[in-house]
């Protein structure tokens, strides 16, 4: 006989709960230990290489790849806009110009004068981390975030989706055995994360991202509702 196995969940009425909000690269942390932050406070930010692509600039010139970095109009570091001439060169005894283009909008980042191709670099992505708790800092990590502490209750889950949020909680069912259904999802709601009962419905969620609830919280679904 086949046996399903459910592990333990911690479920916690109050505790004082450690958060530790880290960038995805070194950057600066703006904040001090100490500081009482907000949710949506940002204790840190970065920025993100840009994309970056490869323009083979002595193909389009028809010379060799060393000759390339001489035929740079633009040079390594430099800003370029898309369809601006990144280099130039002339033929038959200069009578005749040959340009390469940039294909996108960012900076040149390098010129290789072996393959003959020029790297340009898209603008950086900014990343901010923020508090997404109410609490107070307790711990810097140098150029990289802080630990954000609070006191809550603590509710661990087994499953779930989408990146982090927050709002005020709100109780949409009565009971643990009633399920949420999209009559119980009401307008004032917005904003807020509800909590179902022991199963959410396909339609509960899609109103619920319709009229903007932040987050749901609930006792399970289909998993044919999630792949729809």
């Amino acid at each position: 006989m086949a046996h399903a196995y459910t592990p333990g969940l911690k479920v916690t009425t109050g505790m004082t709960l450690r958060k530790r909000r880290i960038l995805p690269l070194k950057g600066e942390v703006v904040v001090r230990v100490g500081q009482d932050v907000a949710p949506d406070d940002v204790v840190a930010r970065t920025s993100l290489p840009g994309d970056a692509t490869l323009v083979n600039v002595a193909g389009l010139l028809g010379v060799s790849a060393d000759e390339v970095p001489d035929a740079m109009v633009k040079k390594v570091g430099e800003h370029v806009e898309k369809d601006e001439i990144l280099a130039e060169a002339k033929s038959f005894f200069g009578l005749f110009k040959s340009n390469a283009k940039s294909t996108m909008t960012g900076t040149v980042e390098d010129v290789n004068k072996v393959t003959g191709q020029v790297l340009l670099r898209g603008a950086p992505v900014p990343v901010e981390v923020k508090a997404y708790v109410r609490g107070k800092v307790v711990e810097i990590v140098p150029e990289e975030g802080c630990v954000v502490e609070t006191y809550g209750t603590f509710v661990q889950g087994i499953f779930g989706i989408g990146g982090e949020t927050h709002g005020p909680l709100v109780m949409a069912c009565e009971s643990p055995d009633q399920h949420l259904t999209p009559e119980r999802i009401k307008d004032e709601h917005a904003g807020a994360i509800i909590v179902g009962g022991n199963l959410v419905t396909a339609e509960a969620l899609k109103k619920a991202i319709k009229i903007g609830v932040k987050g749901v919280v609930a006792g399970g679904f289909h998993d044919k509702d999630l792949k729809d």
